[in-house]
């Protein structure tokens, strides 16, 4: 499958993998950022998509940046609709309670999945089918 992308800026870099047969695309930064203790950031990527239809793209932590300094997403998944075709922003989260934590541009910041999904029609019912579970919730298996 290809993935069409376009460069909304001049020093955007295209997604590229880590290794082959990688599920992630790592996204890099067009922007400097300087994310406080407890801070979060929209970092622009300079790029825009073009998510095949009956597919969405899931925006991702990279798992580095948080091992080594803390950095995980506000809404992770970050969720890119097939009809989208803005730049993909990233809201980064610093969760270090001490250290202040500087984005470069070109600083690789998250990972992009292009997934296929369902596209789901909402119908009304009376009722809905038994299951084992019911309806429990969290925590509704116990420990």
């Amino acid at each position: 499958m290809e993935l069409p992308v376009i460069r909304l800026k001049d020093n955007a870099v295209l997604p590229t993998r880590g290794h082959p047969g990688d599920a992630g695309l790592d996204l890099y930064s067009t922007e400097i950022g300087h994310l406080g203790p407890g801070e979060r950031w929209s970092i622009g990527t300079g790029i825009a998509v073009e998510i095949p239809e009956g597919h969405a793209g899931l925006v991702l932590p990279r798992s580095g940046l948080a091992r080594e300094h803390g950095i995980t997403l506000v809404n992770s998944p970050g969720l890119i609709d097939a009809g989208y075709r803005g730049e993909i922003r990233v809201l980064l989260l610093n969760t270090d309670p001490a250290e202040t934590v500087k984005i470069e541009a070109g600083a690789r910041i998250a990972q992009l999945v292009v997934t296929p999904v369902a596209i789901a029609e909402p119908v009304e019912v009376t009722a809905l089918s038994e299951s084992a579970r019911g309806d429990g919730g969290f925590g509704s298996t116990g420990r």
